[in-house]
């Protein structure tokens, strides 16, 4: 009887142990099968993605000419904790809405989406800079609010080409656009007010400070042309 109640007593711990094990097994299959949310201020470009970011030498305002001419400065950067400088079409308004958005330098889509309510479309465009020390700085250059994007995600723009149309983020503002500087290899949309400016800095004065090209490359000898 003894070996019998012992034999019942090991059969059952084993029985209870595979039981154990395949429920761990399918838990573990359950929570691979959750999509996780998805977070983006963990995302950094690496190295190479740094190296192959386009240099931006020349840089022109987002919306209207080269200048910014026809258009204001509805909200500038740092006016009620304002991360960027809100751009509007002289109509004012919704005069402005679907009118062309502009990369403002040569660069790379690291952005593509609707980051949350109040955003719109956003694109975020990286850039490698010259700084002062003979290398180059990360700044990528935001434009939300759109009604509509003409790129996507990984795509390389030129100074000056269409990349999107001025919105009003899903109806929530009169149409205008967004525009922010940054500066560091982190494609995170964040957000648009904060009580410190972060890594932002004023987009008007970038844009002025940088429109023309560096003196070592004014001084190149210009290409040669065929006949």
């Amino acid at each position: 009887m003894r070996w019998l109640i012992a034999l019942l007593t090991t059969s059952a711990l084993i029985l209870g142990t595979l039981a154990g094990i395949s429920a761990f097994r399918r838990y573990q299959t359950e929570e691979r099968a959750v999509p996780r949310p998805f977070d983006p201020q963990w995302m950094r470009l690496s190295p190479l993605e740094v190296a192959e970011l386009p240099v931006a030498d020349r840089w022109d305002m987002p919306m209207g000419s080269e200048f910014g001419a026809l258009t204001y400065n509805a909200q500038p950067f740092r006016i009620t904790r304002h991360l960027g400088d809100d751009l509007n079409g002289i109509g004012g308004y919704n005069s402005d809405l679907g009118d062309p958005v502009y990369a403002a330098a040569m660069g790379k889509v690291v952005y593509h989406g609707v980051p949350g309510p109040g955003w719109g479309k956003v694109l975020l465009v990286a850039h490698r800079v010259r700084n002062t020390r003979g290398g180059f700085d990360v700044v990528q250059s935001m434009y939300a609010h759109l009604l509509s994007t003409d790129v996507k995600f990984g795509d390389l723009v030129q100074r000056g080409q269409i990349i999107g149309k001025v919105g009003t983020a899903e109806g929530k503002y009169l149409a205008h656009l967004h525009f922010e500087i940054r500066r560091g290899p982190y494609p995170n949309p964040s957000v648009g007010y904060a009580d410190a400016p972060l890594n932002r800095e004023s987009p008007e004065s970038f844009v002025l400070k940088h429109r023309g090209a560096p003196p070592e490359l004014l001084n190149e000898a210009p290409p040669i042309t065929g006949q």
